[in-house]
């Protein structure tokens, strides 16, 4: 695949973007590069390529590949051109290095069953009758819930109606859903959000208070895929406990996103909560969005789900199309692969022009870099794979690391997201159109960029909506999925992640085991402390140590942090 990845991803290429009008809407998207005369002699290579693959001929594929470079370099000023087929609502076009997203306005067939996976709603031979009922019916009883909570149906007690909303969630059970929120929500429409999405003692203390007496008509969702993991468990404890202290009830206030008989489900059973969903065992979390865990917030926002949806499995079919050039996820993957030398090589910056996409780069964060970052290929060998993600927004970028991207290291790939459609409301004053000097400070960046050598891609989308956001995170995961063949990576776990909570549950161990050593009211030094707890190094006792002293009033030291040999602890 090499050779054709090079021609799509050359930096040098000239690409002109050809967009469909708007009212054509967006049914299958389709990505179709024609690239003059070269093409043919490029897709004879690709053909011989196949062949070279399939007899293992690694001598056949490096001279196909330097044949291909140079049929490349030969064509200097080749012109790309992006053509749709807009019959029938297939509007994309590649242009400027970018990719049409567009607005998807119409349900691909019997999209209902997007659910916890858009997957399964597009290819349904790919899931069974009885779980694309099941995913039906959670989307059906989702969509119930949320409205009855808005029109009041649905009360924290009677005459009480809800007027907050608490999401208890981690990674993507937090991202996911403040991507909808941010991405979505309009003023005054649905209810308002507040999160626990970490254990941060003080970011808890300060959502709690600003909720205040709210807490007794606040509906609180605690969502933990297997039930077992601590930062969930943690801060549905401290709700619980806020809540009841403002006189609310938890039974009647409390919904679980869990696996069917996940310690959360059977604690939210027995506790006769309000509700319970379903959160499939297929689903990761970075990919959770279009199940219960953003369909749920989705939907108490007063946002089309089902648009979302149908968004979401339009582009799956498209990114299910064999061939590489009619495939916008093979060419984003594509893409990615050239630019980072297929090793990650150079970071990815998102640049997405709207306010409303703020959070869509640290979404990106988890997506790819969880995904793909990887110490060993599914062959065993150790490979350090991954693609670092970060970004801000536009044209908040201008004034921020644009700076760096043009005239510093060059170590990047820009992806700029750009909305064509602005809101009606906003009228020019003073003959200065905001959107205008938005849509000129983006092709300003991008042009600056690409005078310099530097490489960038563009995402465009017709209007911002519930449609086109699911398009456009449906076309990222594939990307993700598809990068991950090309490195041979496993983008579907996370061993790393699992690793760190290993050694975090070791440390608190550790830690118990350290306040019941200084319990004996003697005096310690970390060396006596080290030799109890029969540890190599001492150096995990000292953070612990630190953390316990500013907490806990009766552990006491004595001497200079700066030099730990000096310390003395003891049990006050």
């Amino acid at each position: 695949l090499a050779p054709v990845f090079s021609v799509l991803a050359k930096p040098w290429c000239h690409l002109r973007r050809l967009m469909c009008p708007a009212d054509e809407g967006l049914e299958t998207v389709s990505l179709v590069l024609q690239l003059s005369q070269s093409i043919e002699v490029l897709d004879s290579l690709f053909e011989a390529s196949k062949q070279a693959v399939v007899k293992d001929d690694t001598g056949a594929i490096r001279r196909l590949s330097d044949v291909a470079a140079t049929a490349i370099e030969s064509a200097g000023g080749m012109l790309v051109t992006g053509a749709a087929a807009c019959g029938g609502g297939a509007g994309v076009g590649v242009g400027a290095r970018s990719t049409f997203v567009g607005s998807c306005a119409d349900c691909a067939s019997d999209t209902a069953g997007c659910g916890a996976g858009h997957s399964a709603a597009s290819a349904p031979a790919s899931t069974t009758a009885a779980s694309a009922a099941h995913i039906r019916a959670e989307v059906d009883r989702i969509e119930a819930f949320g409205r009855d909570v808005l029109s009041g149906t649905i009360a924290a007690a009677p005459g009480q109606p809800f007027t907050d909303v608490l999401w208890i969630g981690i990674g993507g059970s937090g991202l996911g859903p403040l991507l909808m929120i941010r991405a979505l929500q309009d003023p005054g429409s649905g209810l308002p959000f507040h999160f626990f999405d970490n254990v941060d003692p003080d970011g808890m203390r300060r959502t709690l208070a600003s909720l205040g007496d709210r807490l007794r008509t606040t509906l609180v969702i605690v969502v933990s895929k297997s039930g077992g993991t601590p930062e969930p468990h943690i801060g549905m404890l401290q709700a619980k406990l806020a809540v009841e202290a403002r006189g609310g009830s938890w039974a009647h206030q409390a919904v679980a996103v869990t696996m069917l008989g996940s310690r959360l489900d059977q604690e939210a059973e027995q506790g006769n909560w309000l509700a319970r969903f379903d959160m499939f065992d297929w689903v990761g979390g970075r990919t959770s969005i279009t199940s219960a865990v953003g369909l749920l917030p989705g939907v108490l926002i007063g946002s089309d789900i089902r648009a979302f949806l149908a968004g979401a499995a339009a582009m799956d079919a498209a990114t299910r199309r064999p061939e590489l050039r009619h495939n916008p996820a093979a060419l984003l993957a594509a893409a990615w692969y050239q630019a980072g030398g297929g090793r990650g090589q150079r970071d990815m910056v998102v640049l997405p022009y709207r306010d409303r996409l703020e959070v869509f780069s640290r979404y990106l964060q988890q997506l790819v870099m969880e995904s793909l970052g990887k110490k060993l290929d599914r062959s065993g060998q150790v490979v350090h794979q991954g693609l670092a993600v970060y970004g801000n927004k536009g044209s908040t970028d201008q004034h921020a690391y644009v700076q760096q991207l043009r005239d510093g290291i060059d170590n990047f790939f820009v992806t700029f997201i750009e909305v064509l459609e602005d809101p009606g409301d906003i009228p020019p004053l003073e003959g200065e159109n905001p959107g205008d000097f938005l849509d000129g400070f983006l092709q300003g960046t991008r042009s600056a960029l690409t005078e310099e050598g530097r490489l960038n891609l563009s995402i465009t989308l017709q209007r911002l909506d519930a449609a086109s956001l699911g398009a456009l995170i449906a076309l990222f995961e594939r990307a993700v999925g598809l990068y991950g063949e090309l490195v041979n990576v496993n983008a579907y776990h996370q061993p790393g992640v699992e690793a760190g909570k290993k050694a975090a549950a070791a440390l608190l161990e550790l830690q118990v085991r350290l306040e019941q050593a200084l319990a004996d009211q003697g005096e310690h030094t970390l060396a006596d402390l080290q030799g109890r707890m029969g540890l190599e190094s001492p150096e995990s006792l000292y953070w612990i140590l630190r953390h316990l002293c500013a907490n806990r009033s009766r552990i006491a030291v004595r001497g200079d942090w700066g030099q730990p040999d000096s310390l003395v602890f003891l049990h006050g």
